[in-house]
């Protein structure tokens, strides 16, 4: 399993030294310096970004996939508006990102149709910033909203929730069902990046019983009963998904450094479906191996949060959080060691709360990371 990490380590390693590589005049870097002490308010795609999370947290769902077709959709308008401004053609990008969230988002919350469009007016009738006075918002929503159905079309065909796992094997270390449905996560869906949801398959976890799986269960239980109410707040942080907790990070940096409308859909694209294919990944993976979850291998260990109905190895989690930590660490070199914390953070609230082992969570990191790098070096959403 060892050799097989370290592979996959050092593709990302490898990967990092080629996207530091001359882009080409169709490249968009991720990374440009901008001042971190303007006043002016969240451009439209974070302010989007920030809608869907609290739609999210109102309704449920699948936030990953809904926030990987928002922030594509959003990307592509930008960039269609910018190229659409010659002669007296001036479509706002402001009204494009706003065009293609609403519509977006309509789709993935059909029961809060009316507070979107409502999110819709009320930034059609603001004051345009600076640098969209004498630009036009309607032109730029219908840039958007056409934009946002190609994105919807895409989405329908993307296979999620229709490949079936199979069922679990039976026998010592294999991961037992609740009886409730299997969570499925991103299994079987179709990729941004990846040539395959098999391309970064792990190696096996430990094998049940032997020395190195019986330390890491140790563990899992030492935390267990020593888990400190500090532990258990981080582990209830971390519920339901990480990509949650991300999302709120990535708009918080792109205020904080004042990043433009165009490059704030990039970075929220290229993380949000990184993030998805990680997942893809993760889940090849868990239903590769079906290996056991430590509350199942010791009755006596004990949980901080509920457990999900999916097999242990490796950790989603910790999968979603890769992805988001290698692209926001290109996009912000400055908060690079921040997002190291972070990503350590959210890997260890599912170990120390009772649901993974720490190899569920080097492993998940490790996907995370591959998938971030391959597609900052094969990118791609750009139409």
């Amino acid at each position: 399993m060892r050799s097989r990490l370290a592979l996959l380590t050092a593709m990302i390693v490898a990967l990092t030294a080629c996207s530091d590589a001359p882009t080409t005049p169709g490249d968009y870097p991720l990374a440009t310096a901008a001042s971190v002490n303007d006043p002016s308010p969240p451009v439209s795609s974070v302010r989007w970004n920030r809608k869907a999370i609290a739609l999210f947290r109102a309704r449920g769902g699948s936030p990953a996939r809904a926030n990987a077709y928002l922030s594509l959709a959003q990307y592509r308008a930008v960039l269609a508006a910018q190229d659409a401004q010659h002669g007296t053609s001036r479509p706002s990008v402001t009204g494009a990102a706003a065009g293609a969230s609403a519509a977006v988002l309509k789709q993935f919350y059909p029961l809060d149709v009316a507070t979107i469009d409502a999110e819709l007016a009320a930034q059609r009738a603001e004051s345009p910033s600076a640098d969209e006075q004498n630009k036009d918002f309607g032109a730029g929503e219908a840039i958007g909203l056409a934009v946002a159905n190609a994105v919807l079309a895409l989405a329908a065909t993307d296979n999620y929730n229709l490949t079936s796992p199979g069922a679990p094997p039976i026998g010592p270390g294999y991961w037992t069902s609740s009886g409730a449905p299997i969570v499925r996560g991103s299994y079987g869906t179709r990729p941004f990046f990846l040539t395959s949801g098999t391309e970064l398959r792990l190696p096996p976890p430990p094998a049940f019983g032997s020395p190195a799986f019986l330390a890491a269960l140790a563990e899992v239980h030492a935390f267990s009963d020593n888990r400190t109410p500090e532990q258990v707040a981080i582990s209830q942080k971390w519920v339901p998904f990480s990509g949650i907790v991300f999302n709120e990070i990535a708009t918080g940096l792109i205020v904080k450094y004042h990043r433009s409308e165009l490059e704030a859909a990039q970075i929220l694209a290229y993380a949000n479906t990184a993030a998805v294919d990680a997942l893809i990944a993760c889940f090849d993976s868990k239903f590769a191996y079906w290996f056991i979850r430590p509350t199942q291998a010791d009755p006596g260990i004990t949980l901080a949060v509920a457990l999900p109905n999916h097999p242990s190895y490796p950790s989603g989690h910790s999968c979603e959080t890769g992805a988001w930590q290698g692209v926001l660490s290109d996009a912000f070199p400055s908060e690079r060691a921040m997002l190291e914390e972070t990503a350590q953070e959210a890997s260890m609230s599912r170990i120390n709360g009772g649901l993974h082992y720490r190899f569920d969570g080097e492993g998940g990191l490790t996907i995370g990371r591959s998938a971030a790098r391959l597609a900052l070096l094969r990118r791609g959403l750009e139409p």
